[in-house]
């Protein structure tokens, strides 16, 4: 049986909250679009600004979230700005779509993980995504 996603509840805009599944993580990236933008597409190279919540596959608290902050993030989008699994799976959404993303950690911060954040080498990483603007 395939590794089923995250349960995601909010609505977009909103800080998402996360059920996991019993199991293991999705092997390789996965990308499900929770609500699906009217907006202009998102290109590699463009200035995307989003709102994100980051959280270890199976964890109950985030790592990161610009909803915490209550600022949105803006950065280059397929050029290397962010880790690789973003890079890949945010290009071709429209503006107003919001995301469900898993990212195995060769696609996210690799085999020394991000210890500051609390992720692991082996880490499978998700992210709720808002793309809110692109130019």
């Amino acid at each position: 049986m395939a590794a089923q996603m995250p349960v995601v509840e909010a609505t977009f805009g909103a800080a998402p909250t996360f059920e996991f599944p019993e199991g293991e993580a999705p092997k390789g990236l996965k990308v499900v679009e929770l609500v699906e933008g009217d907006g202009p597409v998102v290109r590699r190279g463009d200035q995307v600004t989003v709102n994100y919540e980051g959280i270890v596959w199976g964890g109950d608290k985030p790592f990161d979230s610009s909803f915490a902050r209550h600022q949105p993030a803006t950065f280059g989008i397929g050029v290397g700005q962010v880790i690789r699994g973003w890079d890949q799976t945010v290009p071709g959404h429209n503006v107003g779509s919001r995301l469900l993303v898993s990212i195995p950690p060769e696609y996210g911060y690799g085999r020394n993980g991000m210890p500051a954040a609390g992720i692991g080498g082996d880490d499978t990483l998700v992210f709720v995504i808002d793309i809110i603007s692109t130019r």
